[in-house]
């Protein structure tokens, strides 16, 4: 067992990297986590009986081994923003420095995250453990102790995974990306339940089915040669909830919605390699080609807006160069214009930006980011004396931070008007600052982002797959504009039609030049989902009960020294 114990952890973790982009297997989110509670609870490895006096420490290391293999070969496309900024526009080797850099924030970034695993698989071990051997010996009916141990167990283990996902989406800014609720994503009707409980909510279920599948197959073994069949209660306490969940899913999917408001919509995509985009004398080519690309789109389908990736402008919004560019593109159509832009004002700090122009230049309303990418727009710490030296290099100035939370206004030159809820890069991927703008008004999600730091990876459909959820919790479609894909539409239950995707028609592949045109239907009365107005209570009720769970059980083992 001294090395199966570890095998059956990596099994796990690498199992489960096949419910996301490349492979999109996500069935195996209901049995990923088979080979590692064996790992943890087979053999006396967890019981009462034990001779190991700390057995959190085994259960730490065996989920963070989970982890590891899990989140390193997710998050390998980590690895190109370093080789862009040396000038890499593919997969060619471009020397060991950033190579080697590139590989060392995979690692990185993997091994922290690892230890959310880690800290899942000591409270799995400790608090969550099944303890059917000491159920078994009680004396009311052996099935009915078992099915209660075995439902004890599984609530128990899905409250400290949903408060473990929590924490990772929080601490030192949060870095929630391809939780378990993520790998149900083409599952529509399993994650409708994200209006309540976000996305992080909705890893409760996989967890809890993945914990009372494991007692059940070690209850069969128990069983074993007793006559006649024993009820199994946590078994069918887990279908009702995952019939449940699936049966609100079709209902709210068939539902039909109410009176709404159309916004014909057009989202540009340029497909720039970031490297030019850097490059001396290629502005005003990527001007004018965003310039051509968008008149065809205004002749083509006469949107009432036009959207553009992230930081689209190469020169900061108010300079001087874009006064009469921009005005230009108003001449001949009445349109709104959303773009990502740097936003510098005089005697004022920097910030990543949108500006939503409509009719003219001078007619603008600015958006500035709020949720910034560590060591990509900020450098952390950087007052701490010998960070600047260490890490200035590759981050010489950072962006301010942007406050408001109220949605841009788009009015129609008839009168009446939406909101918009600007999202600038992987704020799409970050549920608790969506809802702060959430307003009792006919609203669309814009994601303005830029993913060409990464290549032609999967991170732009990866980025996409923790997007829609956004739509689910708060019930407003969304429009994406990205500058090198998944530029798309998506309703406010998560579905993208495949008409609603820019891509090649062929190959489809999402890394091409075009534009994509959509009338988009928004609710005059949509509505306040419990999400919206509440947020993440229920991950952070089950933090505070698995606190409390593991604080009981803290004091129980003091006194029992």
């Amino acid at each position: 067992m001294k090395y199966l114990r570890p095998f059956l952890a990596v099994v796990s973790g690498v199992t489960l990297t096949f419910a996301y982009p490349n492979w999109n297997v996500g069935i195996v989110v209901w049995v990923w986590m088979l080979p590692l509670l064996f790992a943890l609870w087979w053999g006396d490895a967890s019981s009462s009986s034990s001779k190991d006096k700390k057995p959190w420490r085994r259960g730490f290391g065996l989920g963070y081994l989970a982890g590891l293999a899990f989140f390193i070969p997710n998050l390998a496309w980590v690895r190109h923003s370093s080789r862009v900024i040396h000038g890499a526009m593919d997969h060619s080797w471009v020397g060991w420095g950033p190579e080697l850099l590139g590989a060392g924030a995979v690692l990185g970034l993997g091994a922290y995250l690892s230890v959310y695993w880690g800290i899942w698989g000591a409270l799995a071990v400790t608090i969550g453990r099944p303890k059917l051997e000491e159920a078994r010996d009680e004396g009311r009916r052996k099935w009915v102790s078992l099915s209660f141990a075995s439902i004890r167990c599984g609530l128990v283990c899905a409250a400290a995974w949903v408060a473990c996902e929590w924490l990772r989406g929080v601490v030192f800014t949060g870095f929630g990306w391809n939780g378990l609720g993520v790998a149900m994503r083409h599952h529509l009707a399993m994650i409708q339940t994200a209006e309540f409980v976000g996305v992080t909510g909705l890893s409760f279920l996989p967890v809890l089915v993945g914990c009372i599948g494991y007692t059940t197959v070690v209850r069969f073994r128990i069983e074993a040669g007793q006559r006649g069949a024993r009820p199994h209660l946590d078994f069918f306490f887990a279908a009702f909830l995952v019939i449940a969940n699936f049966f609100f899913g079709v209902n709210v999917l068939s539902e039909k919605p109410g009176e709404t408001v159309k916004v014909r919509t057009l989202v540009v995509q340029q497909n720039i390699p970031q490297v030019v985009r850097w490059t001396p004398g290629t502005h005003e080519q990527i001007y004018q080609e965003m310039g051509e690309l968008t008149r065809y789109g205004l002749i083509t389908s006469k949107p009432d807006l036009v959207i553009w990736p992230e930081t689209s402008l190469s020169y900061a919004f108010h300079d001087p160069n874009h006064f009469d560019f921009l005005n230009a593109l108003f001449e001949d159509h009445q349109y709104a214009l959303l773009t990502g832009t740097d936003i510098q004002m005089p005697n004022e700090p920097g910030y990543n930006g949108a500006a939503l122009m409509q009719g003219s230049f001078e007619n603008h309303e600015l958006y500035r980011k709020i949720h910034l990418v560590p060591f990509g727009e900020y450098l952390p710490m950087r007052g701490v004396p010998g960070v600047e030296a260490l890490l200035g290099g590759i981050l010489p100035s950072d962006f301010a931070f942007g406050e408001s939370t109220e949605p841009l206004k788009l009015e129609f030159p008839a009168g009446g008007g939406v909101q918009i809820i600007p999202l600038i890069c992987f704020e799409d991927t970050v549920g608790r600052l969506a809802r702060k703008f959430v307003r009792d008004a006919p609203q669309m999600i814009v994601n303005m982002t830029n993913d060409g730091w990464f290549l032609q990876s999967n991170e732009n459909e990866v980025h996409l797959a923790n997007a829609i959820f956004r739509c689910v919790e708060l019930r407003r479609p969304m429009a994406r504009s990205c500058n090198t894909g998944v530029s798309c539409f998506v309703d406010s239950h998560g579905r993208i039609a495949k008409a609603d995707k820019l891509q090649d028609p062929n190959t489809g592949s999402v890394f091409i030049k075009g534009f994509l045109p959509k009338e988009v239907a928004l609710e005059k009365n949509p509505p306040m989902t419990f999400y919206a107005k509440h947020g993440d209570v229920f991950s952070i009720a089950m933090a505070a009960v698995t606190a409390l769970l593991a604080l009981m059980g803290w004091i129980r083992r003091g006194q029992g020294r």
